[in-house]
């Protein structure tokens, strides 16, 4: 069986075609792979959290009794233990649950650092 003489170059055209469009769309289109898609929703939820969570950890440090002691603990602290400081003190352990959560401490001594 022979072939039209149009069917190689439209098939070539339209490989070259989806090439390109495929190149275009990952590079300027903003489409994405699933895996960067699930990530980028794990960062926005994370970042979320942390931001509904915060006025909480706020709080606990105004009603901790050794407030004054533990900001000087931080003032003290390099930038890299502040987070550290923080969880021992508690602030960052939300109520109902047994461990601290880093990204919440480290929210919340930016948020204390203004105070300093």
């Amino acid at each position: 069986m022979k072939s039209p003489e149009w069917l190689k170059p439209g098939i070539y055209g339209a490989g070259i075609g989806a090439i390109a469009l495929a190149i275009v769309g990952f590079s300027w289109g903003g489409w994405m792979t699933a895996d960067k898609a699930k990530q980028a929703a794990y960062d926005m939820a994370r970042t979320e959290v942390v931001a509904a969570l915060l006025p909480i950890c706020l709080e606990q440090s105004k009603q901790d009794p050794l407030l004054v002691k533990t900001l000087a603990q931080l003032k003290e602290a390099a930038s890299y233990q502040r987070s550290d400081v923080l969880m021992k003190a508690g602030w960052a352990t939300m109520p109902g649950t047994s461990d601290p959560n880093r990204n919440l401490a480290s929210a919340c001594v930016d948020k204390l650092a203004a105070s300093f």
